[in-house]
């Protein structure tokens, strides 16, 4: 992506999740930037080839000293979602690598004696719940969670986040749908398509909400602007929430069909839902049931998005 100027003075950013699909990009924006990284990682050695030494990494929070200065924390670290059974075991490591994770920055921040301005914490738009095929609501910002595992994860993960506003950092918390890039879960997605065999998942007919990962960036660095942009008051007692969502919403059968018109593929061969909830069980209300949500804060304070359009989305990943 071209570069993308998240602030004119230089910063010194910590990123957890570095090594992750959207943690690398955000990397070299903020390197492209002029800022400077610290990235928190569970392989130093690794992240440190991985960034060619420009990037100071970390293996915990505890390696930092309580006189450090740190700008910005940018929380993206997470284990994948989908994938694993939602066993008792699974359950209580994805809360780990979320919540406890986030915890660990938050306690660190209590301890700094020069607070972050801002932390920008990740989330998912599983805080919704799931919507069933037949439900056209656009969900914003201001919808509930439900009483389902994911969103109860995502809740919590939020919560943890925005205990660093009784520290005055101001907290924005990113509610990320799915995100389309090169990496990620997209590769994925499209091997059946690529293969011929693309069509409708279950119905075909439940809600996607997705985003260019360029958008993503974009999305942090506009949040960034805001919150600089502003009066540092120090006084927030609660987190704010964003959806990372792009304009377009689509059905999971309208996505397959353009990826399959992208890249010039039939698009006919229906997989039936029940496979699915064999083998994944709660987790296949993800993909069988959906979100259909709308960035109604990025648009309210005039983002504007890059891929506004799903078409336009995957051609620029081809």
């Amino acid at each position: 992506m071209n570069s993308t100027v998240f602030d004119p003075h230089e910063r010194t950013v910590l990123v957890t999740g570095a090594t992750g699909f959207i943690g690398q990009m955000l990397v070299q924006a903020l390197q492209q930037d002029g800022h400077r990284v610290i990235a928190l990682t569970r392989d130093p050695e690794r992240a440190t080839r991985l960034f060619d030494g420009k990037v100071r990494c970390i293996a915990a929070m505890d390696a930092l000293a309580a006189d450090e200065r740190v700008d910005v924390i940018v929380n993206l670290a997470g284990s994948r979602i989908l994938g694993q059974r939602w066993t008792a075991r699974r359950r209580q490591a994805l809360r780990a690598s979320r919540i406890g994770l986030t915890g660990a920055a938050v306690d660190w921040i209590a301890r700094a004696r020069h607070k972050p301005r801002l932390l920008l914490s990740a989330s998912a738009i599983g805080y919704y719940g799931i919507q069933a095929p037949s439900d056209d609501a656009q969900l914003t910002e201001t919808a509930p969670p439900q009483p389902m595992f994911m969103s109860d994860l995502c809740r919590e993960w939020e919560d943890a986040a925005a205990v660093a506003a009784r520290h005055g950092v101001q907290v924005e918390c990113m509610r990320f749908g799915l995100v389309l890039g090169r990496q990620g879960a997209l590769p994925m997605m499209l091997l059946p398509i690529r293969l011929g065999l693309g069509g409708r998942l279950g119905s075909g007919r439940q809600w996607l909400s997705w985003i260019h990962v360029d958008d993503v960036i974009g999305g942090i660095a506009h949040r960034w602007r805001h919150a600089f942009g502003q009066p540092s008051t120090g006084a927030s007692a609660s987190a704010d929430f964003s959806n990372f969502t792009a304009p377009e919403q689509v059905t999971q059968a309208a996505f397959s069909q353009t990826a399959a018109q992208v890249w010039n593929r039939p698009c006919f061969v229906p997989t039936p839902g029940w496979p699915l909830r064999l083998a994944l069980g709660e987790q296949a209300d993800l993909l069988l049931e959906g979100q259909r949500v709308t960035p109604a804060r990025l648009q309210r304070e005039g983002y504007v998005f890059r891929y506004p359009d799903l078409a336009g989305a995957l051609r620029s990943l081809r």
